[in-house]
């Protein structure tokens, strides 16, 4: 699995959007858009009309924050 960070923003209502920044293990950009997608939806009730992701970057193992993702992507210990 390789390590990604994802950036976007989320609606929170009618005219506001949250930023978000999330580090996923996936094996590819696409697995990452569907994690982001379920675990946005999920936690904030929100649709995926409601999500934008606007960058997508692999990260190296020294960069990785997340200790679970860290652990998934085999990152530095």
């Amino acid at each position: 699995m390789n390590a990604y960070r994802a950036t976007g923003e989320f609606k929170t209502g009618k005219f506001s959007w949250q930023k978000f920044s999330i580090e996923v293990a996936a094996d590819n950009e696409a697995g990452v858009t569907e994690q982001i997608y379920s675990n946005l939806g999920s936690r904030h009730k929100l649709n995926r009309q409601q999500i934008r992701i606007n960058e997508i970057k692999s990260i190296s193992g020294e960069e990785i924050t997340n200790p679970v993702v860290q652990h998934l992507a085999g990152g530095a210990q």
